[in-house]
């Protein structure tokens, strides 16, 4: 049974700062669960657990890893452990209590005859590429760690199960799952899986990228990725087991894990070994202290404690859940995969049952999935974590660029909304059958001239720039990176008869996909010229042309009433369930609230065609910045009350139209949350601009030019506000009445 805490800790608030008090939000279960369906998360930005106990068994742990790419490019898990305690604490009828400490990013286990009689505590250390499991007894217990892997020999995946492989699929050949490899080592369990084989020379030959592969480097070539079972206490007595000696009253189990590529696997397993050695000199006192300091930082960037309601302790709740499993795979080598992160479990579905490397659309990068992970880390503070989807684009800039040159024979980048870690198109999306069709033609209409992503990540790059007043990404990373997106667009159009750029052939997003003009596109390109053209120095000659030259957004009137439209003309049939008119308030805030023009957009929200929330739809952002406080409160509630049935852990949602833990779910209703306390728009900050009277909260989130905005609104009334740095505090907008 899952008790959720809805007690409150009434933490010091001050003018100098608070306490995080994420223990409001804990996870306690005072039973085993049946399978991996009932684990709970835990990670450290890069390294991931699923943790487990068996209904009177053992203690399970798979383990996974952000940037753990396979051949097949499926994400997989690392492995799985399985812990085994003599006498058994968790034999049925035993006291049992297992629970998530957010606050110091640790999962602890009580059990036994007796309440602690052994005490286990897990953490993935937040500074090291480590998992640490403490276990601990009143009386001497034994302790026994063997590592079960499933990819035991390779197998060809059948047609359901492909489609994890997504993109790979429906190919000329088939997709084969590699076996894993146990090391002989003589003191510790060591196991890898390396890829000996690699697509990516032949996926950019298909997609006609062949001149560029001699200036890359293969990214899934000799990829290798495993790690090791050593601890205090415990030896080796099998090539998969470690065993205490004798009983003991403390023992401790590490489990070094290592991703990396190397031209032989002996070359890996030494920097393994080093990783092992580091891990052995480093007490395990200072670097549980240093652990649990990283995670008392995290929490005290920002929080939003929301009360006076159970829907409003029920929001705080899954907004707390949110952030942490976020903060779990944030940090690493990947971005955030929207479709399960690095927390899938055995498919437990009615069509599915499959292993836990298992995921719905499999490995590719969705910008439109992608990107809500992300505009949350914002108003969070949570700047670090951006860096991997930064990253991720900016590595693969150049074959963007080289793949613009070859296709369109202009200058210029354009990124496919559907793409592969590294750049390229997914295979079944780029198309299998090239015979006859030009080296540009993509066969999926869905994302066949979909490039609207690129301008969404220049809008949140420059974003980062204004919350971190970090000028050097600003003029390395942010501005280049525009730069190519924009001469794409410049080049890539012609221009109508009124000199005005004309986008054809062209789509709104997925829903339209044939279309003149489309809002999206056109939104994306004012709001990020004018901020482009508003900085210091902007006076870039190409940013003034193209501005110039941009058409009106597309707009309609019925009976006096203006509304916006998806494109300003559209040729063919509704193919998805999206609102590209909407655009022109989230992602991109052209019409919010404030403007000359919000009643135009509140009209279009009114208007819109689809009228949920759930997975990526994002009508509970647009809400929020259109100051409708009651439907964003709604759908806000909605999304973290709406936990996917078959899975114990209260945060993980889904599957709704991908996988679970479903990341745009929950992060979608953060967006809105905090878009409900603040919004930054230029200079202005606006306070409580869809706030419910209802609800009491206390709040510190962040804003642009590195400032920080904390409050307490109780009982209607906003009883305290804190702007740092003071100056800021006149560009604050108030809201009516306070």
């Amino acid at each position: 049974m899952l008790s959720f805490p809805f007690r409150r800790y009434f933490c010091l608030l001050t003018l100098t700062g608070a306490l995080a008090c994420a223990q409001n939000y804990d996870v306690t279960w005072d039973s085993p669960s049946r399978d991996s369906s009932g684990s709970m998360p835990l990670g450290n930005g890069d390294i991931g657990l699923n943790l487990w106990v068996e209904e009177g068994g053992d203690l399970l742990l798979y383990i996974s890893k952000t940037d753990a790419w396979s051949s097949d490019t499926r994400l997989l898990k690392v492995g799985r452990v399985r812990v085994k305690l003599t006498p058994n604490p968790f034999q049925a009828g035993l006291p049992f209590r297992q629970a998530l400490r957010l606050n110091e990013g640790e999962i602890e286990i009580e059990a036994g005859p007796k309440a602690g009689s052994i005490r286990l505590v897990a953490w993935v250390d937040a500074n090291a590429p480590l998992i640490r499991l403490e276990a601990t007894g009143k009386r001497a217990f034994r302790m026994e760690a063997r590592l079960e892997l499933w990819r035991t020999t390779s197998r060809t995946l059948d047609r359901a199960e492909a489609v994890s492989a997504y993109g790979m699929d429906g190919g000329p050949d088939p997709i084969v799952a590699t076996a894993d490899t146990i090391m002989p080592d003589a003191k510790h369990v060591v196991w890898f899986h390396r890829n000996e084989t690699s697509p990516w020379p032949g996926i950019l030959k298909r997609q006609g990228l062949e001149s560029i592969i001699g200036r890359l480097q293969d990214p899934l070539l000799h990829r290798t990725f495993g790690g090791a079972l050593a601890g205090t206490g415990l030896q080796k007595v099998a090539p998969a087991t470690l065993r205490s000696a004798a009983p003991g009253k403390r023992f401790v189990l590490t489990i070094p894990i290592l991703c990396r590529q190397t031209a032989t696997a002996q070359a890996w397993r030494k920097g393994l070994q080093d990783e092992i050695l580091k891990a052995a000199r480093t007490p395990v006192e200072a670097a549980r202290a240093a652990h649990r300091k990283w995670w008392s930082e995290f929490w005290s960037r920002s929080y939003i404690r929301a009360s006076g309601t159970p829907e409003a302790e029920a929001v705080s709740r899954g907004y707390a859940l949110q952030r942490f499993i976020t903060a779990c795979a944030g940090r690493g080598g990947s971005p955030v995969k929207f479709n399960g992160s690095i927390f899938t479990v055995d498919a437990r579905e009615p069509k599915e049952q499959f292993d836990a490397d298992y995921r719905r659309w499999g490995g590719p990068y969705w910008f439109q999935n992608t990107r809500l992970v992300y505009w949350p880390m914002l108003a969070s503070g949570d700047y670090d974590m951006m860096e991997p989807l930064f990253a991720m684009y900016r590595d693969a800039l150049g074959l963007a660029k080289a793949r613009t040159r070859i296709y369109f024979n202009h200058d210029g980048a354009f990124f496919p909304e559907t793409m592969l870690f590294w750049g390229a198109y997914a295979e079944s999306n780029y198309g299998w059958k090239r015979e006859g069709k030009p080296v540009s033609y993509v066969e999926n209409t869905y994302i066949r001239n979909y490039f609207t992503g690129a301008l969404e990540l220049v809008a949140m790059m420059l974003d980062w720039c204004d919350y971190t007043g970090d000028r050097r990404f600003l003029t390395r990373t942010a501005i280049p990176f525009a730069n190519e997106i924009l001469t794409f667009y410049d080049q890539h159009y012609k221009r109508d008869a009124k000199g005005r750029l004309e986008l054809k052939p062209s789509q709104s997003l997925e829903t339209w996909q044939d279309a003149v003009n489309p809002l999206p596109d056109i939104a994306g390109l004012q709001y990020v010229l004018d901020r482009l053209i508003a900085m210091p120095g902007g006076q870039n000659m190409m940013w003034i042309r193209l501005r110039s030259e941009l058409p009106e957004l597309p707009m309609a009137e019925e009976k006096g009433r203006k509304y916006l439209l998806p494109a300003a003309q559209i040729l063919g049939p509704i193919r998805n369930s999206e609102n590209p008119e909407l655009y022109a308030v989230f992602p991109f805030p052209l019409v919010v609230l404030g403007t000359r023009d919000c009643a135009i957009a509140r009209e279009t929200f009114e208007r819109r065609r689809f009228k949920r929330s759930m997975g990526w739809t994002q009508d509970a952002i647009q809400a929020a910045w259109l100051g409708l406080t009651d439907t964003a409160a709604d759908y806000v509630v909605h999304n973290f009350t709406t936990s996917h049935k078959g899975s114990r852990f209260p945060a993980f949602w889904g599957p709704n139209f991908d996988w679970v833990p479903d990341q745009d779910h929950g992060n979608v209703a953060m967006y809105a949350l905090q878009s409900m306390l603040v919004q930054a728009s230029g200079r202005s900050i606006s306070v409580l601009p869809a706030w419910p009277r209802k609800w009491n909260v206390e709040f510190k989130l962040r804003a642009p030019a590195q400032t920080t905005v904390e409050g307490v609104y109780r009982d209607g009334k906003l009883e305290s506000l804190k702007v740092t740095p003071v100056e800021r505090r006149d560009d604050v907008r108030m809201p009516e009445g306070q």
